[in-house]
């Protein structure tokens, strides 16, 4: 099989696709012939030499991916070989093949196409998973999103829109913030020249956030404390801004919040099968109606994983970048 072998940790010029050997299913697992996967911002840190695999997971990035049933382990029932899935991975998604606790296959959302499905298990699971399961997002309360124009935002905009809450965001450009309007984004605040505590309290009547989904921690951490409400929940899904920073547990205290830090990747199995079976149930009836679906900025084929990390890196893009086999 294919896959692509990181030659060292580093830039993404250590990235080339190499032939390895074929992977075959365990007990209670599933091999997918991967028809495409996608590029997640931990796919750098692993790149990078910052962010490993858990134990026991494939080396090989890529924590997604669409394809066919190839092969089925021992003890598994309700799929078939042919049968069209998308899956959620601890690694070993840049590859023509895959094998997947049978847990976190999921079948191919109605109304989406075989490749497009590969940008969907990651973020709809990140999101469902943060806003819903942990921070218990309702009807008509206020949600900050961080970096709405990502594949995570653009995914959380929609599917809290779509569910009743009132949204508000942050992005680097006119435009993303533009598009994230169109996502259903109520306000947006361009953290480049806005202070978004200072905009959220004047979109929310001095109230706040009720929840705040956080991409870049410790740089954020005492601002994302000041904008919550009471009773507010911030929830803490990325370090691009740092591990390490100062909470003022009083003010904390004084709103009654909490601070929740969460990763989808190391959960055990039956954790990451409960949330898959939670996603089937409650967000593939809105992709299937359209409410809700997965943006993707563009499609290349794997051999081009190095330009697809360049284009990650360099946030240019909106959503998801897919990479196809």
């Amino acid at each position: 099989m294919r896959a692509v072998i990181a030659d060292g940790a580093g830039g993404p010029e250590v990235l080339s696709v190499q032939e390895v050997p074929d992977v075959e299913p365990g007990p209670g697992e599933v091999a997918i012939a991967v028809a495409a996967t996608a590029v997640n911002r931990a796919d750098l840190l692993q790149r990078q030499g910052f962010y490993p695999p858990p134990k026991g997971a494939s080396d090989v990035i890529g924590l997604e991916c669409s394809g066919t049933v190839a092969a089925l382990g021992e003890g598994v029932e309700g799929w078939a070989v042919g049968d069209e899935v998308c899956a959620l991975l601890a690694g070993g998604g840049y590859a023509s093949r895959v094998v997947v606790p049978a847990g976190q296959v999921m079948p191919v959302p109605d109304g989406i196409d075989l490749v497009t499905a590969a940008a969907v298990p990651e973020v709809a699971c990140t999101v469902w998973s943060n806003l819903f399961m942990v921070a218990g997002l309702r009807p008509g309360e206020n949600l900050l999103v961080h970096g709405g124009a990502g594949g995570i935002g653009t995914f959380a905009i929609q599917l809290a829109a779509a569910t009743g809450a009132r949204v508000m965001t942050t992005s680097g450009t006119a435009e993303k913030l533009a598009y994230c309007r169109e996502l259903g984004a109520d306000v947006t605040i361009n953290y480049r020249d806005e202070d978004f505590v200072e905009a959220v309290r004047a979109a929310t009547d001095g109230a706040g956030a009720d929840v705040v989904l956080d991409n870049m921690g410790a740089k954020y951490l005492g601002r994302n404390v000041d904008v919550l409400a009471p009773e507010g929940r911030l929830v803490i899904i990325g370090m691009q801004g740092g591990t390490k920073g100062e909470l003022d547990i009083a003010k904390l205290l004084g709103k009654r919040g909490a601070v929740i830090a969460t990763s989808l990747r190391g959960r055990p199995v039956e954790g990451k099968s409960a949330i898959c079976a939670s996603v089937v149930e409650h967000v593939w009836p809105r992709l299937a109606e359209a409410s809700v679906r997965p943006v993707v900025h563009g499609t290349m084929p794997l051999e081009d994983v190095v330009r697809a990390h360049e284009l990650m890196e360099s946030g240019e893009h909106t959503g998801k970048i897919v990479l196809t086999l």
